[in-house]
């Protein structure tokens, strides 16, 4: 038995460049793991059969679960080794929100594939860990090398950027409410489209590469200048999303004014994240938006950055 801590992951950045010729948009993201986790656990069986676990009842239980699906594209990859070893019964002990936009189906995935790589003798390397993952979702490659990392492609090309810095975050999210990935990617190429370069023009690639914004925050997560950081906060998405849902807009207008570094809709929403130096003005933070916002369908989370992605529990 293997008992794995998968983390949540947000958003610091995220520029939309132009379409793919796969049909995805070319992004360039920088994300960042945090403290708050799933625990799942893997327990061999000695039947073939894959069980999963979990009580939450947003979470599926079946063959749409991303961690389930990552059993299945092992056993498909590598038969001979994991007909040998036999099933595996998975619990997801769920602490991150469902819906998020912090890669909580990912992360699970991703502690699944590291945690059978293991107990099922496989030998992968994280490279190649990171390639099957890419399968499941563009999330799952960065959940498997955690820490601050910078995403490119359709997000799943990842080159980590070392010495994560010590900083915490608020995050606040109602219970209630979701936003659909793949709806805020449609609507964003139907608003902005027009904006795009042409994909099939070389020339133009040079342009699309040029027009890539992330090197300030890349530079201020360098040199761990905590205000930069907070000034240089980007996420395109919030041109659709922010619009379509009022309590969300309301939800980062209320965490901004509290203070902080700054404040940012995490990848499709609907969570929102307000950054901070220590701890403690993150749990002052947290409190003034409780004492704005009393609804008990938000939820708040004080977090703070870590360098990992899965970290198997002692």
């Amino acid at each position: 038995m293997m008992t794995l801590l998968a983390h949540a992951k947000i958003n610091l950045y995220l520029e939309i460049i132009g379409n793919r010729a796969d049909g995805f948009h070319e992004l360039v993201m920088i994300m960042q793991s945090v403290d708050l986790a799933d625990r799942i656990t893997l327990n061999p069986l000695n039947t073939p059969n894959t069980r999963l676990l979990c009580d939450h009842p947003l979470v599926p239980t079946d063959h749409t679960n991303l961690a389930y699906k990552a059993v299945m594209l092992l056993q498909k990859r590598f038969p001979h080794r994991t007909n040998r070893y036999g099933g595996v019964e998975i619990t997801i002990d769920k602490k991150i929100p469902v819906g998020a936009g912090l890669a909580g189906g990912s992360s699970n995935a991703a502690a699944t594939l590291f945690g059978l790589n293991v107990l099922w003798q496989l030998g992968l390397t994280r490279i190649e860990l990171q390639e099957l993952g890419a399968e499941l979702g563009s999330d799952v490659p960065f959940c498997l090398a955690g820490g601050c990392a910078i995403a490119t492609g359709r997000g799943e090309e990842i080159d980590s950027l070392h010495n994560t810095p010590k900083l915490s975050a608020v995050l606040a999210k109602y219970t209630s409410l979701a936003v659909s990935t793949p709806w805020a990617y449609k609507t964003y190429r139907q608003q902005f489209e027009h904006t795009y370069l042409p994909l099939k023009d070389t020339a133009s690639l040079e342009e699309r590469q040029a027009r890539v914004h992330s090197g300030k925050m890349v530079g201020a997560l360098g040199t761990h200048d905590a205000t930069a950081i907070g000034r240089h906060l980007r996420n395109d998405l919030e041109k659709v999303v922010l619009p379509a849902h009022a309590k969300v807009r309301q939800l980062k207008e209320t965490m901004a004014a509290q203070g902080g570094l700054g404040t940012l809709m995490s990848g499709s929403g609907p969570t929102v994240f307000t950054l901070t130096e220590t701890p403690d003005q993150a749990q002052s933070v947290l409190q003034s938006v409780r004492q704005q916002i009393s609804d008990p369908d938000l939820q708040l989370h004080l977090v703070q950055f870590t360098s990992q992605g899965i970290r198997q529990e002692s």
